[in-house]
């Protein structure tokens, strides 16, 4: 049973990494981009922002339809993940930026909504007194595969299409690789779609709580995530020259997100034995501090910068597993995917707004005041994390 647990977890994990690797492919090749085509600032932000809406998109539809609750994950998994790597690839053979790049990313976005989901049905299916770990290594798979780009970028230079081809590879992959990944004892199955699933999400009060903790988390993850490498590279423009302070700025958001992965797992580690919920106000309280900490540090040492960053990236996505593990504990079993995947859809309509706005937000009042604004959603979800708590 364990050997059969932790063949099909690894597998999981990897093919989740793989897969998560077309998030911010267009965010890692920008800097490269811009100097092969002038972009507008709308054309740059919907790239990324693309991809938000997309997932938002997928992720309705899919909860709608019941696909991670009525279907094979294993095989939702698989296509979704080698159609996203389709999607992707096929910046290589359109205008940089235009609309056609800017509909495969949205069409990117949509489909990895049955990738992440998906991968948390199939690997709380695996478990229920190590939830808190087991979705928190999923989440760290996801954070990791995140970062990858920015690494790939790093490592490949000035071509971005090489960075763009070599994620849109591992993500097919990803899909021929989850077909190998067993289902889990405690996976449970719906006949047909229950809609009262989607009121379960607002009648629940537990269910609810954590919805909020997880908005008020999404409001300052993707954000961060999208554009710590643009902000760092002004900021690191006060005392590096242009070259370096690109190249730190690629290695900084590389750190600063994988590093949250690998914290994804010790906090899943925590959760299971001093509360779920008691884990995500801490990573909240560290994370909102470092986002204040980052707008004040802005334009000083690269060295305090690159530090005060690092520390934000590892303490602004291990609360996001929690959040998941509190709504599937909290969930009938049968709803489980479909609660799951409707949190998802919630938190990443808001990133869209987030994602697009901030780089307008930070062209007018500068990036100090977009980190400060940043650290308004853990205060947030600080507060309904209390608020649960109590209950529990």
């Amino acid at each position: 049973m364990f050997q059969g647990k932790f063949r099909s977890i690894s597998l999981l994990l990897v093919a989740e990494v793989a897969a998560m690797s077309l998030w911010f492919v267009s965010t890692a090749i920008l800097p490269d981009m811009l100097r092969e085509t002038p972009l507008t600032t709308f054309q740059q932000a919907a790239l990324s922002s693309g991809v938000q809406a997309g997932f938002v998109m997928g992720a309705l539809v899919s909860a709608a339809l019941g696909l991670a609750d009525r279907y094979d994950p294993r095989i939702v998994f698989a296509v979704s993940a080698i159609a996203a790597a389709l999607a992707n690839a096929s910046l290589l053979f359109v205008e940089p930026g235009g609309v056609l790049a800017i509909a495969a990313r949205f069409m990117t976005g949509a489909l990895l909504a049955g990738v992440y989901p998906v991968g948390m049905k199939i690997a709380v299916g695996w478990g229920q007194d190590d939830r808190g770990l087991l979705v928190g290594a999923l989440v760290g798979a996801l954070t990791l595969g995140s970062a990858s780009p920015h690494l790939i970028s790093l490592m490949g230079g000035a071509d971005w299409q090489l960075t763009v081809a070599a994620a849109s590879v591992a993500a097919a992959a990803a899909g021929v690789l989850c077909l190998a990944v067993s289902i889990g004892p405690h996976h449970v199955t719906a006949s047909s779609f229950d809609w009262r699933a989607m009121g379960t999400a607002w009648t629940n009060r537990k269910v609810r709580l954590a919805y909020a903790g997880y908005l008020g988390h999404m409001w300052e993850l993707y954000a961060m995530w999208a554009w710590i490498a643009a902000a760092t590279a002004v900021s690191y423009r006060y005392t590096l020259s242009p070259a370096d302070s690109e190249t730190l700025s690629k290695l900084t958001a590389f750190v600063a997100i994988g590093g949250g992965g690998l914290a994804c797992v010790l906090a899943g580690l925590a959760a299971d034995r001093v509360g779920k919920a008691n884990v995500a106000i801490i990573a909240m309280v560290v994370s909102g501090t470092s986002a204040l900490a980052a707008a004040i540090t802005f334009g000083g040492p690269a060295w305090l910068t690159f530090l005060v960053v690092v520390v934000w990236g590892l303490a602004i996505v291990p609360d996001s597993a929690q959040f998941s593990a509190l709504v599937a504990d909290a969930s009938p079993p049968e709803q489980a995917g479909s609660l799951l995947t409707l949190q998802t859809a919630l938190g990443f309509a808001l990133t869209f707004a987030t994602v697009q706005v901030t780089p307008v937000l930070a062209l007018t009042f500068g990036w100090p005041v977009v980190f400060a604004g940043l650290a308004l959603g853990p205060a947030f979800g600080v507060a309904a994390m209390l608020r649960l708590r109590a209950l529990r």
